[in-house]
């Protein structure tokens, strides 16, 4: 979908009413706070009892209950000297780990496990939860006060599945903050990224707009099969689908694979994974799920000064952003319509 049609689109949801112009039920209001609050307490920490919680409701994705690809989201903000803090909780009746595991076959063979129906990039079986908040850095993307995420998103383009993400003029950019759960989440860091005008190009920029901050260590990368077998394992040899196993390898624990400690049946992690290191691991993350609910507690940095961070440098100022959320899939996420407000009480 191009600029044109995005535009056209969202006039359309204006007029049925589905994209509301800015007011107070669109605003997370961040409360000062005297002590920090505890990103391993979650929702539990006092900090968080002084903020008031935005319900923020998310459609148009795919899994979540009954299917319907629909989820209802809480958000609450604190700060406390040079640091924010968003405690997001949101319904999943699943804790979705398993992406794209290796499975030993009968035959003693190894195969990666992927969704049938995934036609590349797409995969809404062997996947992992993740979250999105996308921040309008200083106002660039036009549209976006109102629109939010529908600004940068476009559908129906060759290439993709599920459309691009980018911005429509050079100089708009957004900041994207991308929690994933297998490859950041659980070691305690949400990918900060960002979004610019770059279209798709299947050579040069599969991605399009999407890029991620600079870092100088960290990250996640795919273990390989070689003659046959994944190249590395963890240290604990423990089956992925087994008690006390992991569907990622921590790059501390990664040792060359040995096959004799598995069955088969056996799951093994496809992904090795350390935490970032320099810009794209700005964004400290806590999460846990329970009883059908994901907590996510993030804190950064309000002023980090990076050209592709929003800057929170204005306590006076709003902070338009989206939200969305993935249950299990690759790209299909269920997203809010519209966008949201985030304000700074002094």
């Amino acid at each position: 979908m191009h600029k044109i049609a995005v535009s056209a689109a969202a006039a359309a949801l204006f007029a049925a009413g589905l994209i509301i112009p800015a007011s107070a039920a669109d605003v997370v209001t961040a409360v000062n706070v005297a002590k920090a609050p505890v990103l391993a307490a979650g929702a539990a920490d006092p900090a968080w009892s002084k903020a008031k919680a935005l319900s923020v409701p998310l459609l148009g994705g795919v899994n979540f209950k009954a299917g319907k690809g629909a989820t209802n989201a809480t958000l609450k903000a604190v700060y406390s000297g040079d640091m924010l803090y968003v405690l997001l909780q949101y319904d999943d009746p699943t804790e979705s780990i398993r992406r794209f595991p290796y499975q030993k076959q009968a035959d003693g063979s190894w195969k990666k496990l992927i969704d049938p129906n995934n036609k590349g990039g797409d995969d809404n079986v062997y996947y992992e939860d993740k979250y999105a908040l996308i921040w309008n850095i200083n106002n660039s993307i036009k549209g976006f006060g109102q629109q939010g995420c529908m600004a940068t998103c476009h559908a129906g383009e060759p290439g993709k599945p599920y459309g691009n993400k980018y911005t429509a003029s050079a100089g708009e950019l957004g900041d994207i903050w991308h929690m994933k759960s297998i490859r950041t989440g659980y070691i305690g860091q949400t990918d900060d990224q960002y979004v610019d005008d770059t279209r798709f190009d299947k050579d040069k920029a599969p991605e399009a707009g999407r890029k991620s901050d600079a870092k100088t260590g960290g990250g996640y990368t795919d273990v390989k099969l070689v003659n046959g077998k994944p190249e590395f394992m963890s240290k604990n040899a423990i089956p992925s689908n087994k008690k006390g196993g992991l569907y990622y390898i921590k790059e501390a624990d990664k040792v060359a694979f040995d096959d004799s400690k598995f069955k088969a049946g056996d799951e093994v992690a496809s992904i090795i994974v350390a935490p970032f290191i320099g810009d794209r691991g700005d964004i400290a993350t806590a999460i846990a799920w329970k009883s059908g609910k994901w907590t996510a507690v993030m804190s950064r940095k309000l002023v980090t000064g990076g050209k592709t961070d929003v800057q929170f440098d204005k306590l006076d100022a709003t902070y338009d952003f989206g939200l969305a959320a993935f249950d299990n899939a690759q790209v299909r996420h269920a997203y809010h319509m519209g966008a949201l407000h985030l304000k700074f009480a002094k």
